[in-house]
């Protein structure tokens, strides 16, 4: 007789053992970032952390939505659910890959989404939609938390398990059980309460990026900088519960998990050689270490040294030229800096040193930024009286302290501020002259974003070489410090910055740039052809 051949199990997928990933499905938290370098799997934890709700008994209660900022990038999300889910799903989940569906379905009712967002103006798609669950491919792609923190409105479900069925029953107790607390249920293990409701559906926000992006700020300032990897934050606040109608506290939860190629034991040596073999510094940390200090691609990152470029705060002499510069802004932020010209003078800094800088060298000393958060890209929606009022306060106050004792001179601003938008309304620039804050024009001839990120750029290595005019910045202009050295250049002109990132401190900058490095040229008379 033959032998009765032993049951085989076919494991189309499994979370790495004692890895990030084998967390990121079960971290009990309504908000996960997972983060770090390339090659642990972000993105088949993300689609499992859906998948290991399927079947459960929620049905089309459950469903889900990732997003990212356009569908092309969705390719490789696409491929990776296929070989995940056609597998362990064969013959009960379908996708539909039609651009007006494009998600997966599965017979029991449940919808994983597919869909491209680009900034909050798509927002308005899915008001009023239900969302329990909701994803983010690749976060930092959005250069502010506008669709982010909007479309969580429709982080929401009707769920009532009192009201839905089915219930817990024999069958389905100890995979929901398994599921809730996060280790193997077996069916026998425990009395089985048939009849009672499911647990109530959870509501969940999961996201996956890599360091660097036009959003590289306020994910960092989201996730990264309130606790370490791993440790859950805790947010409460006290809100009106209409079941109850009582004020009571909700705390909702997030936690950052961080990976590395390293915990994976499926991964080619020769892709892990490949990576190793990477020459550029900052690159090769960001996807090997996935550090967020480090911004690979950008637009200064190879020239940006914060030990050389950070200055701490001093008194400037009194033969040292003062101006500021304005790049403005409403819904966005409006950028005032105020600039200190060396003329080859030492100074001694607080701790006793000495500091020389190149004659004709920039430091920034002071800041007005129009951002109740830098790195959201979002303004105050201030006037221009409210900013000049605020522009006079901060000079009065560097004079009082003895920061500066010469005067501050007008020096380059947005040129936008003198358009005429409504017909028999005062400008932007009328405004603020009224309220005694002049200013100059700033040079936005053709060419002159080029020129001026590779005068900016110029000016950053000559602060390392210690060579010809350079730019510093003291360590209180934390605006300029936050979002100048994680620009990210545009895609399509790779001679300019990302202006959908955070780049108001920037432009800021350069018209003050472009001012010092073209005052020579404004003194020759150039004939044009006839």
């Amino acid at each position: 007789m033959l032998p009765v051949p032993s049951p085989t199990v076919n494991v189309v997928w499994q979370p790495i053992p004692n890895s990030s990933q084998a967390l990121a499905l079960t971290a009990p938290v309504q908000s996960l970032l997972l983060t770090g370098g390339r090659g642990y799997g972000k993105t088949e934890a993300q689609l499992m952390r859906f998948r290991s709700r399927v079947g459960l008994g929620y049905g089309s209660h459950w469903r889900g939505i990732i997003f990212d900022k356009e569908y092309k990038n969705l390719d490789d999300l696409v491929v990776k659910s296929r070989r995940i889910f056609s597998n362990l799903d064969k013959g009960h989940a379908n996708f539909l890959a039609s651009v007006s569906a494009f998600k997966w379905v599965w017979d029991t009712g449940e919808e994983l989404l597919f869909r491209a967002a680009s900034d909050e103006t798509d927002y308005w798609d899915y008001h009023g939609h239900e969302y329990p669950f909701i994803g983010f491919n690749e976060l930092t792609k959005y250069s502010n938390n506008k669709f982010y923190n909007m479309i969580q409105s429709t982080n929401r479900s009707g769920f009532d398990p009192f009201e839905h069925t089915p219930r817990i029953t024999s069958d389905n107790y100890a995979a929901v059980m398994s599921h809730e607390w996060g280790r193997e249920v077996k069916v026998g293990d425990y009395d089985t309460p048939d009849g009672q409701p499911l647990p109530p559906i959870p509501l969940e926000l999961v996201s996956t990026t890599n360091p660097y992006g036009p959003g590289h700020n306020w994910v960092k300032q989201e996730y990264i900088d309130p606790a370490p990897y791993g440790k859950i934050v805790r947010r409460t606040t006290r809100i009106f519960d209409p079941k109850t109608q009582e004020e009571i506290d909700v705390t909702r939860t997030q936690v950052t998990l961080f990976g590395t190629f390293r915990e994976n034991p499926y991964l080619s040596p020769l892709y892990i050689a490949k990576l190793y073999e990477e020459t550029d510094e900052n690159i090769l940390k960001a996807w090997l270490t996935g550090d967020w200090d480090i911004v690979a691609g950008g637009a200064f990152d190879d020239v940006w040294k914060k030990a050389v470029h950070v200055v701490p705060r001093f008194k400037v002499p009194a033969n040292w030229h003062i101006d500021r510069a304005l790049d403005w802004g409403s819904t966005h932020p409006f950028s005032v800096g105020w600039f200190a010209e060396a003329n080859g003078e030492e100074v001694t800094l607080p701790d006793g040193s000495t500091f020389c800088p190149q004659p004709g060298s920039l430091i920034q000393i002071a800041e007005c930024y129009g951002s109740d958060k830098i790195g959201t890209n979002t303004g105050k929606k201030w006037g221009a009286k409210k900013v000049a009022t605020a522009i006079k306060e901060i000079e009065t106050e560097l004079h009082k302290e003895g920061w500066i004792v010469s005067t501050v001179w007008p020096g380059p601003a947005d040129n936008q501020i003198w358009n005429v938008t409504e017909k028999d309304t005062d400008t932007i620039g009328k405004i603020f002259e009224d309220n005694g804050i002049n200013w100059e024009g700033s040079i936005k001839s053709p060419g002159s974003r080029v020129n001026g990120l590779e005068l900016v750029r110029g000016r950053m290595e000559a602060a390392v070489k210690k060579e010809a005019p350079a730019i510093y910045f003291m360590d209180n202009c934390r605006a300029s410090i936050a979002t100048i050295p994680i620009l990210p250049r545009d895609e399509k002109k790779i001679d300019d910055v990302d202006t959908s990132a955070e780049d108001h401190a920037y432009d800021m900058v350069r018209y003050r740039v472009l001012k010092g490095n073209n005052r020579t040229a404004t003194v020759i008379k150039i004939n044009f052809p006839r």
